[in-house]
């Protein structure tokens, strides 16, 4: 959904980014090991919420990777946590409850702020700071 949604993502996905089609994107093991790689990223996150060290190392390394080896900007990081959020809550519909919601959207702004974070540590040159 966040590549039907925001088709300029594709632009950061050499394997995939002329693809049209949402069932080809679907099937697509690049783009699935990928997905699993977020996936897991935001489990240990999760996994590890009282541990605030070991969260912001996590989506430090996210950050800075994101910023320096693949030069994504960083809005498409609350473009996709605003995705799965929206996904959660239709998945989830009967258990999606507004406590559920509202940890969902803390762990959006806790993502974002760290991924930015890390983004202006390393200087991200090529998007303007406001943004940010």
């Amino acid at each position: 959904r966040f590549f039907v949604n925001f088709p300029s993502a594709k632009q950061y996905f050499s394997q995939f980014k002329h693809m049209e089609d949402p069932l080809e994107m679907e099937r697509s093991l690049q783009l699935r090991k990928h997905a699993r790689r977020v996936m897991g990223a935001i489990n240990t996150v999760v996994e590890n919420l009282n541990d605030s060290e070991k969260v912001s190392s996590v989506l430090a390394l996210v950050g800075k990777a994101h910023a320096l080896k693949h030069k994504v900007e960083p809005i498409y990081f609350k473009k996709l946590t605003g995705v799965m959020l929206e996904v959660i809550a239709e998945e989830y519909a009967n258990d999606f409850t507004p406590e559920a919601h509202g940890a969902w959207t803390k762990m959006k702004t806790l993502i974002y702020t760290h991924v930015t974070a890390a983004y202006k540590e390393v200087g991200w040159a090529q998007y303007p700071t406001a943004t940010l």
